[in-house]
Parts: structure tokens; sequence; C-alpha cells
């Protein structure tokens, strides 16, 4: 198929009835028709085309004559060459200690990681930097196709398509251009088993700068609860301005309620609908990238975990997530051809950008924070956090092992308990005796004890 020319592109007076499929079609027919036509005929098909595609009477003519859009002198830009064999080694490294992100967010995220590969593992030679930095997102995942197919998922359990796109948020009381409105949400580690006592992770996301903050808690209590919540402002960049949970009543509780209003600007607290996940779609998709990605579906029933997990999602967890990590907002959603539904996104920014960005913050939390960023490095923040996650792992699966030979020794126990019953129960039953205790080797007669037991005349 002949590919049309820039100037064949769909023009305002073209019938927008007509699928694409349906135009080129009709086109082919009219080209075989103006093939073999007179010059007068040709003329009336012209004015076919033009009335029926919208074209230039030169583009129409073009387009019946078959005439392709490449000019001769070349094409207004040539076609990229990228030397993979000296790009993906660097990408390698760069793409999983990112957490595997798509193209479009790894092109974001590309300039402050490249630099910290250079400063944390190696140099890298100033063309394929250029390179890097100058590829498009759909070159990357181009490049990354190779790596994408042999990489294992981290868990075998994958979002539903309801958590893939943010929606928008409910509610008329939301400013969703301001930073300081949090959807919160709460995650069990437990193993896949809600019985007995574990750790639960509260996660916290803003809605205008996805800002994340997530804390451990023992059990999910309303003190506990709150005492989370209450240490995840501390650490916000901005003012808490409204909070929306579930219909959980670790939030819907009067220790919340009293927190949130008890105070000189008090703090909007909404909820959503029952049994409606979509309501709170951002923390949702938080729950899946900034807490099962990292901390799994194991369980985790050892208190001392607590402080370990708080430790790290105060410090490395969240500084790589909030600085290093680049992600996508929905813009707007609008109709195209065929009652299709297209969502628009924002260009892919990590939240420290958004905060940066926000004329709410003020310039003096803004100053702090970019001192912050200037000290870190990507890599050894992902080194920091792999360490902490295996002496957490380590705490946990040690005591989990001491948990399980626990309960085999007391489940050996209860089956020679029950053994031990089931031969009593037959022997009442005229079947053979077992005594509960076997004398140990022959037994002695007590000849003065007998002579004191026998009766007398």
């Amino acid at each position: 198929m002949v590919v049309a020319s820039k100037c064949l592109l769909p023009c305002p007076n073209m019938d927008k009835t007509m699928s694409t499929t349906t135009k080129h079609e009709v086109l082919e027919k009219l080209r075989r028709r103006y093939r073999s036509a007179g010059v007068a005929y040709k003329t009336k098909l012209v004015d076919e085309a033009v009335a029926l595609f919208g074209y230039h009477r030169k583009a129409a003519i073009r387009a019946l004559n078959g005439v392709g859009g490449t000019r001769k002198g070349g094409s207004s830009g040539r076609p990229r060459e990228y030397r993979s064999e000296e790009m993906l080694p660097v990408l390698r490294a760069i793409w999983p200690a990112a957490s595997f992100p798509c193209g479009k967010r790894l092109a974001a995220m590309l300039p402050d990681w490249l630099a910290g590969y250079q400063e944390y593992e190696k140099s890298v030679p100033a063309a394929v930097e250029e390179q890097l930095l100058q590829a498009s997102p759909r070159t990357l995942d181009r490049l990354l196709a190779p790596l994408r197919a042999s990489v294992r998922r981290p868990s075998l359990t994958r979002p539903g398509g309801l958590l893939r796109h943010q929606i928008p948020i409910r509610g008329s009381l939301w400013e969703q251009d301001r930073p300081g409105w949090l959807e919160v949400d709460t995650v069990a580690l437990c193993g896949g088993s809600l019985s007995g006592n574990f750790v639960w992770m509260v996660d916290g996301v803003d809605y205008c700068t996805a800002w994340v903050s997530v804390r451990a808690i023992w059990n999910r209590g309303q003190d506990a609860t709150l005492q989370a919540l209450m240490d995840m402002e501390q650490s916000l960049p901005f003012a808490l301005l409204g909070l929306d949970s579930d219909n959980g009543g670790e939030f819907i509780n009067h220790h919340v309620l009293r927190w949130l209003q008890k105070r000189s600007r008090p703090v909007f607290m909404t909820r959503s609908r029952p049994y409606k996940k979509d309501d709170n779609a951002h923390v949702e998709q938080k729950n899946w990238t900034h807490v099962r990605q990292w901390f799994g579906y194991e369980r985790y029933d050892n208190p001392a975990v607590v402080e370990l997990l708080n430790e790290l999602a105060r410090g490395a967890h969240t500084q790589l997530l909030n600085f290093f990590h680049a992600t996508m907002k929905l813009e707007r959603k609008e109709r195209v051809a065929e009652g299709r539904l297209r969502r628009i996104y924002e260009s892919p920014q990590t939240p420290l950008s958004r905060v940066l960005a926000s004329p709410e913050v003020s310039d003096g939390t803004k100053t702090a924070l970019r001192g912050e960023r200037e000290s870190l490095n990507p890599f050894a923040l992902k080194a920091e956090v792999e360490k902490q996650l295996k002496k957490i792992e380590s705490l946990r699966s040690a005591d989990r092992q001491t948990t399980v030979a626990v309960g085999a020794l007391e489940q050996v126990r209860r089956e020679l308990v029950h053994t031990r019953h089931e031969k009593v129960g037959a022997s009442g039953a005229g079947g053979p005796t077992f005594p509960d205790r076997v004398p140990l080797g022959p037994q002695k007669k007590n000849h003065r004890l007998m002579a004191k037991r026998t009766p007398t005349g």
C-alpha cells in the first residue's frame, strides 16, 4: 500500500463518517478508474476526491496517481541510529534498579539515574550518554524488549485492569490542583490468612503531587492507625488539607475524626462508596507499586520487624520513590473515532518535581528538599533498601521457622495423645490392654510387704 504524504492528512472538510479502512478502499477504487479515464472524466474524479476527502486539488491528483509522500531531496529528518550494543549494558543496570519502569517514565527518570550510575557504578562515554538522553520513550521500549521478555515479574499476582489508569477523584470538596489531599488505605502483610496477629502497612498518596508515605503498624487497631497517620503528616512537605479513605473501622472512628477536627484549620475527611475500590484508585495503585512490589505477600507475624519497616519507610524507601521514580498522571479523557476512549497523560515527573513546581509549598521547604536531593544517589538508595529488606526478611523468616518448629512439635504431641486414647478405648471394648507405664526389667517380689498383707486365721 502506498503511504500518503503529509499533505494527505485528514482535513476539516473531510467526511468524518468514514473509517480509515473505508477511506483507503474508496481511494483505491478511484485510482483504478483514474488510470484508464480520459481528461474530462479525470477532472470529475478529482472533484469527487476533493469532496470526499477534503484534499487540495494538487494533493488529490497525487493521491489518485499513487505518488508517495517521500521527497526526492530526502525527508525532513533522518531516522536516528542507536548503537544498542553500547546502550544496553547501561540500561540493563538502570532499568531493574528503577523498578522496571515503562519507556515514558524511564525517559523522564534517565537524567537523574544516569548521573547516579556514573557516580555509583562507573563512567559512561559521552556519545552513549548523549544517545541515552536523546532516545525517545518508544526507542527505549524497543531497546528493552529483549530484557522485558526475559525478566520475571517480582510477584505472580498482577493488578487488575481497573487500576492501571488513574481516574479523577469523586466529590466536590477536593481541590485537585493543590497538594495536601491524601488518599489512605491499609495493606495486610498476612501471607494469605487474616487469623492471628501480623503487620499492616498504612499507605497514603497525595492526589496532586503523587507524594507517597508508608508506615507499618502491628495489627489494625484504631490507636495504632492514628499514630501512623500522625507520623505520616509530620513527614509531608506540605500542609494536610483532606483525608479520604475506605469504610474501614481503622479510619472511620472518633479518634481519627477528633484528630482531624481539633486544630486551628480543620482537615476535611471523606470516604469512598462501599465496595467501590475505584473511588480510591490512586492509593489502590500505590498499594501495588509501593507496598506489594517491595514487601511481597509473605506473612510478617513478628512484632520486632515493625520498627525496622518504619525505619526503612521514613528513610531510603520514601526518598527513592519520591525523589527518583517518575509517575504519570491522567490529564483528560476524550472520545476518538469509532467511539473508543482515549486517555491523555501528563509528562512523567517525579513527586519531588511536582512539589517544587507547586506555589502552595513554602520556599524554605523547597530549598531543604533541593539540598536533600543533591546529597542522594539513586543507586546508593537502592542498595540501602535492599540491605534493609534482607535484614527484615532474615528476622521475619527466623521467627517464622521457630513458629513452624513449635507448631510441628505440638502437632506430634497431639497425635501421640490421640493414638494413646484410641488404644485405651480399644482395651475397654474387649481388646488388648496397653499399660500406661511399661516396667523396665524383671520385677522382684517384696516378701516383707506381702507378709503384712497376708490375712491371719
